[in-house]
């Protein structure tokens, strides 16, 4: 590619494929770094590189000539059986990334981070961006690797331009890769889960919408900042009620207590591993619900031109493109 292009990293993932879309949008040129090719690249111009982020001679092959990296690609668990995977792509294969885009002159590094890198988990007040990020105060095997990679990009501030978005919960269309709340939306869409529950919030974020943030990060964001993408949060009843509107249905009236569910939990966990659905309920996803879930935009606002959609509007279209895809149309 004898061109100016961007490098993307998970460009098929829930997040990684919105900003694939978006970038051809804007007629930008782009290399993709896969392990492997997938069908819902089909029809999206651009040139594909298969390697591993884990092997630095993979990473220096496919960033060589790049001015723009994009490195989304990392392992969500929060069933606690990938701990070593995480710590090899969370943590290795971003250090291989951060140290080949000095070797190749790469001039700016765009990294997706994560709110989970917060350790304060409790309380009210709204949360802001860090100035250091580390696994003090964090649990979750995620959290550490996400906290230590993200320092890592941090520290290249002086080598290059590097800026590191925090996304809150993310939904939208476009999901082919399988996520925890995605599961549970298909359930909902089929009828299979037609209870709500009294407790729960969480804060949400549309994938497009980061995009369009982490697009405007390479010209308008700063060197060695993070910017938290946010939108709004929702309780799990008006998600529920918004699913239900979604698709032309009543919401559910019947609304689970946190202790009437909590014993059934590790069986719920259970019964998904043995349908090889993903562990959209489990402790960990229980504890994420009463979570401080308070996150400010104000600086991705007014840095990266960052404008959050309505949360009934992303979770109408990540609803309806579920059900299309169950029905084998998208």
């Amino acid at each position: 590619m004898s061109k100016s292009f961007s490098v993307v990293t998970g460009g098929t993932g829930y997040v990684g494929l919105a900003l694939v879309k978006h970038l051809v949008s804007k007629g930008e040129n782009i290399r993709l770094f896969l392990l492997e090719d997938h069908p819902c690249l089909e029809g999206i111009e651009c040139e594909k590189f298969i390697g591993n982020i884990c092997n630095p001679e993979d990473v220096d092959k496919c960033l060589e000539g790049a001015e723009t990296v994009y490195h989304i690609a990392g392992v969500v668990d929060i069933s606690g059986k990938k701990e070593e995977l995480m710590w090899k792509v969370n943590v290795g294969g971003t250090r291989n990334i951060v140290e080949s885009c000095k070797r190749q002159g790469v001039r700016n590094l765009i990294y997706v981070s994560s709110i989970d890198t917060y350790p304060d988990k409790f309380g009210t007040e709204e949360k802001t961006e860090l100035s250091h990020y580390s696994e003090v105060g964090l649990t979750s095997g995620y959290a550490i690797t996400k906290a230590i990679a993200t320092q890592i990009v941090l520290d290249a501030k002086d080598d290059l331009k590097v800026c590191c978005v925090q996304p809150t919960g993310v939904l939208g269309p476009d999901d082919y890769m399988g996520s925890s709340l995605g599961a549970m939306m298909d359930l909902f869409i089929k009828g299979m889960f037609p209870v709500s529950m009294n407790f729960g919030r969480y804060n949400f974020v549309d994938n497009r919408d980061m995009a369009e943030a982490m697009y405007n990060a390479v010209k308008m964001g700063k060197s060695g900042e993070c910017y938290i993408l946010g939108g709004e949060v929702i309780t799990v009843d008006e998600l529920m009620g918004y699913m239900a509107e979604s698709l032309g249905r009543k919401k559910p009236t019947v609304k689970i207590s946190k202790g009437l569910l909590k014993p059934f939990v590790p069986l719920i966990s259970k019964a998904m591993d043995l349908a090889h659905l993903p562990p959209m309920l489990n402790k960990f996803s229980l504890s994420k619900l009463e979570e401080n879930c308070n996150f400010s935009n104000d600086k991705a606002k007014r840095e990266l031109g960052f404008k959050p959609r309505p949360a009934f509007e992303t979770v109408r279209d990540t609803v309806l493109w579920r059900q299309n895809r169950l029905k084998g149309t998208a």
